[in-house]
């Protein structure tokens, strides 16, 4: 069976700053939490690799748009790193990062390839830590003009904007869960950050209707389904919990404009209730979108309790579930993560029948592989698992969009293998291979299959 899309669908990859730039002498580039963490906090980054060794995109730009041509994207999005253009956080630009991103930002519309730029990809930078990042309510404004000045300086380059990418992680991994920096163990100050992220998001957007600015703006969230265990009544309210705290606590405060009434119950019963003042909510539900990014890797299954949780521990969405290992799953063994094609549908038809089949496109999906080089053969790395795992998300995508799903494009994570968040070069997952030593960037079987699959604007299921 062939499965074809339509002639303007969007086909590229995704990357961040933080994780391709790199650093130079010179670049006048601020730091951010994670050039101070990668330094500071070494020993919890794999191999203790930094930020400043990623895939040098800074110095190659124009060698690695002359890639992305080479296989056909006709999209591609990367973020501007807050820190680079305005080093201190606030006040001062930087020319040198202005006149970075102008060259990329020409030099991929040159070559026919629509921008997609996100603001904030968990790269905060340190001077606004330093005061408490998103937990300080003063950082929102240092946001909204941080968020100004790009679109004043960039608008008539860009015509897709992003405001966050994945908005729950900064709050959940570093004042919850202790992966990033600054390792809080919090919920009361998870949920603040949380809540700040959302209102600085609507101050960008709302800065960006204001203006006189072309193109759309949105959002990127990262989505992860969740299946019960079974139809136990005590597994469904499981599910439900992990749902309502993971998922529809952003979603619908983004995209139905408030807060679900059963979260409020739970945390003010709790004393997890964040400070939420009255036009903040006001904010939120004036606050509207273009398009929406949807960032998929895995799906969550989750149990009811078996033991009840540490009345003097911390507080956890964690306390009303547990996460249920599903007998026969199929894993990706280099990242621990379950393998599951069928929730991109599913994701797909949650946006189609609950959030008003809002126009959206893949923004993220991909697969990392941990020890990549002992696929090599012939100087290319021979990634059938890549080209059948892009297959098998693209079929389901694509039945969904038969159901009338609004789904405009897909982007894979990512275009050179990059730099990851602690996991630095661990698990590739690039249609490009980074030689670490020589730096050497060479194109994988799935960056040819990709090319084709862009050319023909669709494949066949053939395995």
């Amino acid at each position: 069976m062939a499965y074809n899309f339509s002639k303007d669908f969007f086909w590229g990859a995704a990357t961040s700053a933080t994780q391709s730039e790199g650093t130079i002498a010179g670049d006048n580039k601020g730091e951010n939490i994670w050039d101070y963490a990668s330094k500071n906090y070494n020993h919890r980054f794999f191999e203790g690799v930094t930020t400043e060794h990623t895939s040098r995109f800074y110095q190659e730009m124009e060698a690695d748009l002359d890639r992305m041509a080479a296989l056909s994207f006709n999209s591609f999005r990367t973020s501007i790193s807050w820190s680079r253009l305005i080093p201190e956080g606030t006040g001062e630009v930087n020319p040198e990062a202005v006149d970075f991103y102008t060259r990329m930002l020409d030099g991929l519309n040159q070559r026919g390839i629509k921008p997609f730029i996100n603001l904030y990809h968990f790269d905060m930078p340190m001077k606004l830590q330093e005061i408490g990042g998103f937990e300080n309510r003063e950082v929102i404004e240092a946001y909204r003009a941080y968020a100004k000045i790009c679109f004043d300086l960039f608008h008539e380059k860009v015509a897709y904007w992003f405001t966050f990418n994945e908005p729950m992680i900064p709050a959940e991994a570093g004042y919850l869960h202790d992966r990033h920096y600054p390792y809080v163990v919090d919920f009361k100050r998870a949920a603040q950050v949380l809540h700040h992220i959302i209102l600085a998001h609507c101050e960008a957007v709302k800065v960006f209707r204001q203006g006189t600015y072309q193109g759309k703006i949105g959002i990127i969230m990262d989505v992860i389904p969740v299946y019960p265990r079974s139809q136990h009544p005590a597994d469904l309210k499981a599910a439900e919990m992990a749902d309502l705290f993971y998922t529809r606590s952003l979603n619908e405060a983004i995209l139905k404009g408030r807060y679900p009434q059963e979260l409020k119950a739970i945390l003010t019963r709790y004393n997890q209730m964040p400070r939420v003042e009255e036009q903040d909510l006001a904010l939120i539900a004036e606050t509207t979108i273009d398009l929406l990014g949807i960032n998929y890797y895995r799906p969550r299954r989750v149990k009811a309790k078996e033991s009840l949780p540490n009345p003097e521990g911390v507080f956890s969405p964690e306390w009303f579930y547990d996460d249920y290992e599903m007998p026969g799953r199929r894993m990706n063994t280099s990242r621990g993560i379950e393998i599951y094609p069928h929730g991109l549908y599913d994701i797909a038809k949650k946006i189609q029948l609950e959030y008003g089949n809002i126009d959206w496109f893949v923004s993220e999906n991909g697969i990392g592989i941990q020890g990549e080089e002992t696929f090599i053969e012939g100087g290319q790395v021979q990634d059938n698992y890549r080209i059948a795992f892009l297959k098998e998300h693209l079929i389901e995508l694509h039945q969904a969009m038969m159901e009338g799903s609004n789904c405009l494009g897909y982007h894979m994570w990512t275009f050179v293998d990059c730099w990851s968040w602690q996991n630095a070069f661990k698990n590739r997952y690039g249609f490009y291979r980074l030689d670490l030593e020589t730096g050497e960037k060479t194109m994988k079987k799935s960056g040819l299959w990709f090319k084709e699959v862009i050319q023909k604007n669709g494949f066949s299921n053939e395995f």
